[in-house]
């Protein structure tokens, strides 16, 4: 007990008389030989690294600082009071610089535990020997990288300073010295970006790139090789590299291109933001960058493109709408010159006061003549059913234009000829003008003879394919920004959603629904009856409408197309977000068009069935219907088929009907039919009043009918086929022989035959129609109301 008494009093005495700035501690009673972990402590090789093995026990607290204090105390006493930094005894303990500072790093955080007075003027004075030897060894490091010694002492002084704080300083001095920061201009230089007229250079920018990912990778494998793995010197150098020599670059080059070329500005940023996109994957991670190098180069990219996201946006919406509004109003300033140019010519040779005085009486007369020499307009619609057309439209591929467009000489633009094989329009020629009109009247003939003609320029092909690519460009240069991170990656997809809806109206409603208007008033004022001739089976201006709405319907195909490749294939839309607004917004779209073709194809109805009637009245002879009636009352021998009338409009009915076939919605395709097929029954029952029909003709009568029904049949409508049953059964009153009248009779007054198609009145009406109706009708009467009957 005395011996240990004894030892603890030494070990207090002795603490007590220092005058290192420690309060004394009581350490726990050690025997006359020193704990083995105190022995090891004091080694000079576990001092360096005597902080790491600190454990945080419960109530051993005291023991463990006491192993601390044991091993760097004589060090520190020795730092704080020492003249000289070179005669401090850790540089006499260590020669080696990465221990010297591994111990100078143990001292600093030991100093952290001086509580005492002075404590002030003690940690200033290990700060100096702890500046002093940074400076040192800083200096060291410097000169390796000039010298380019990577292998020694570059990597010998890097693990120096990070033994010492870290290597922040190194790194820092490493970063500023590297040849990728001090020779960035050698890079490229931004004003090659832009050449002599404005327009941007993608393989400038590319090169810079290149030349940037080769040196950075370079040095990475040099920061691999300096720094040691606990030191993720990637990041830093990654983040300097983004500020002073990526964003310097771009912004140099948006300025420039801003200031010269709005479009060049919109290339310049799409380009350099996808290029740097693909610029960050090329870049080397260091060993020690893990998953944190990949997440932080998105945040340099983002940081350089985010001061210039809202302004690039803004700009490529105000671009698209400027171009759109333009690309429209020139084809529209062409169609308003071609038309005062050829009203000028057509009026040129007019001689007004020769004019004026029979003007009114002529015009009352004669109204404007409608086209006839347009070439026939193929029976089948040239775009129905081909999606792929819209498809290689709307990807751009290459446009040719069809032989026979070769000879044309319309001064109208035309839409394209062929893609891929298909025809997309006919090229025509325009009408032949030998010389100027002489009349006033003549010249306006002319001029809506022209209109009529042009019906199919009311819009273009070319134009919304110009629309569609101006769209796809500028959507294909924002949507680069939604690969990015930040606030603006929403804001540029909205911007693509405004683009798609900018198209729409602009393509829809100034364009299409502009033309689809105009078309069909210039339709309202064919006249048939005013034709001179009747060539061929096509009504010319109902012909030249089909081929708008095939064109309004290949419009729309591209438009679908555009939409799933652009909005949908990308996910910028979600299709079955009825709420979206580029969804609504095509919605309309499609509604406006399907009302517009509804429009025009209902004023075309009512045109082919002028051309019918007309066809009728004009071709249906006498004789066809009433054998024997010609001047010289002998019967002609009977063709037991149609008639040339019903042949020609059978002829003109179908080949207009089958030229909607697969450019139009199925269902608006049936309406069409059902409508046509309408009018055509209540044109035949006109006609057929105004006919005399004799037993002999009433063979061609039901031939007619016959061919009728047949053709009927081919449009698979069996509510309108029940009226040309009717029709045909109707037919069977005209072979009834004149004895026979009370079959006749009662033929007629069966309302179940031509089950309630045609009243008993209706029916009686067309048996008047009878050649011999005026010698059997007191026996039809008496025999259907009992005429001449009295009561006995």
């Amino acid at each position: 007990m005395n011996g240990q008494g004894k030892g603890n009093g030494a070990v207090k005495e002795e603490a007590e008389g220092l005058e290192d700035g420690f309060e004394g501690a009581e350490l726990a009673p050690l025997d006359s030989r020193e704990s083995p972990d105190v022995v090891k402590a004091n080694k000079p090789s576990s001092r360096l690294t005597v902080l790491r093995h600190v454990r945080s026990l419960r109530g051993q607290a005291r023991r463990e600082y006491g192993r601390v204090y044991s091993a760097l105390a004589p060090f520190y006493l020795d730092a704080v009071k020492v003249q000289s930094h070179t005669q401090a005894k850790l540089f006499r303990t260590y020669r080696d610089p990465d221990q010297q500072a591994q111990m100078l790093a143990n001292l600093k955080r030991f100093g952290n535990s001086d509580m005492h007075e002075g404590w002030a003027r003690r940690e200033e004075k290990l700060e100096a020997l702890f500046t002093a030897f940074e400076t040192a060894v800083t200096r060291e490091f410097e000169q390796a990288i000039e010298s380019r010694d990577v292998d020694g002492k570059m990597r010998k002084y890097a693990h120096v300073l990070v033994s010492l704080d870290g290597g922040a300083k190194g790194l820092e001095m490493f970063i500023d010295s590297n040849p990728v920061i001090r020779e960035r201009s050698s890079f490229g230089d931004p004003v090659y970006c832009l050449d002599g007229m404005g327009d941007y250079s993608f393989d400038q920018s590319h090169s810079f790139f290149a030349k940037l990912s080769a040196a950075f990778n370079e040095q990475v494998a040099i920061i691999d090789q300096v720094f040691p793995a606990s030191v993720n010197a990637a990041i830093p150098f990654l983040r300097r590299v983004g500020k002073v020599i990526v964003a310097e670059y771009t912004n140099a080059v948006f300025d420039e291109a801003h200031r010269t070329y709005i479009e060049s500005y919109l290339k310049a940023i799409s380009a350099t933001c996808d290029q740097s996109v693909s610029w960050a994957k090329s870049l080397r991670p260091t060993s020690a960058s893990g998953d944190e190098f990949y997440e932080v180069i998105d945040k340099v990219i983002a940081s350089i493109f985010e001061p210039h996201a809202e302004l690039y946006l803004a700009e490529e919406f105000s671009w698209f709408k400027k171009k759109s509004d333009a690309e429209v109003s020139e084809w529209e300033r062409q169609l308003s010159e071609q038309d005062a140019s050829m009203q000028s010519m057509f009026m040129s040779n007019v001689n007004r006061q020769a004019d004026k005085r029979d003007f009114l009486t002529s015009f009352k007369k004669v109204v404007m003549i409608p086209v006839n020499v347009l070439p026939a307009f193929p029976m089948s619609s040239p775009f129905g059913g081909k999606p792929a057309t819209a498809k290689a439209l709307v990807n751009g591929e290459i446009l040719t234009t069809t032989e026979a467009g070769k000879a044309s000489t319309s001064t109208r633009p035309s839409s394209p000829g062929v893609v891929n094989g298909t025809t997309l329009s006919i090229n025509r020629p325009a009408t032949p003008l030998q010389e100027p009109p002489t009349t006033e009247l003549a010249a306006k003939a002319a001029i809506m003879n022209s209109r009529l003609e042009g019906i199919r320029s009311l819009f273009s092909i070319e134009v919304a394919l110009n629309l569609v690519h101006a769209a796809k460009s500028s959507i294909e240069r924002a949507v680069v920004f939604t690969r990015l991170h930040g606030h603006f990656k929403e804001d540029a997809r909205l911007q693509c959603e405004l683009i798609f809806i900018a198209l729409l109206q602009t393509l829809g409603t100034r364009h299409v629904k502009a033309g689809f208007d105009q078309a069909v008033d210039h339709l309202s004022n064919y006249n048939p009856r005013e034709v001179s001739e009747h060539k061929t089976s096509a009504v010319t201006p109902l012909v030249t409408f089909l081929e708008l709405v095939n064109v309004g319907d290949l419009i729309q195909q591209m438009i679908d197309v555009f939409y799933e490749q652009e909005l949908v294939a990308t996910k910028l839309i979600d299709r079955n977000d009825f709420l979206n607004p580029a969804v609504k917004e095509k919605k309309r779209f499609e509604q406006m068009l399907d009302t517009r073709v509804a429009a025009g194809l209902n004023k075309g109805i009512e045109v082919l069935m002028d051309e019918v009637e007309y066809v009728c009245a004009t071709t249906q002879k006498a004789e066809d219907f009433n054998p024997g009636s010609s001047t010289n009352g002998n019967a002609d021998i009977m063709d037991i088929g149609p008639s040339e009338t019903a042949r020609k409009v059978v002829d003109i009915v179908s080949s207009h009907t089958k030229m909607l076939v697969g450019s139009t919605d199925k269902n608006m395709l049936d309406v069409f039919n059902q409508e046509v097929g309408m009018r055509l029954f209540t044109a035949l029952c006109k006609h057929l009043k105004r006919q005399r029909i004799s037993i002999a003709g009433s063979i061609k009568v039901i031939s007619d009918m016959n061919h009728y029904h047949a053709y009927i049949l081919t449009l698979k409508n069996k509510d309108l086929l029940q009226f040309f049953v009717a029709l045909r059964e109707l037919s069977q009153i005209y072979l009834i022989d004149p004895t026979d009248a009370k079959a006749l009779a009662v033929i007629i007054a069966d309302g179940e035959r031509f089950k309630g198609i045609f009243r008993a009145e209706e029916v009686y009406e067309f048996a008047e129609r009878r050649a011999d109706w005026y010698s059997i009708k007191g026996k039809v009467e008496r025999a259907m109301y009992g005429i001449g009957c009295c009561i006995m």
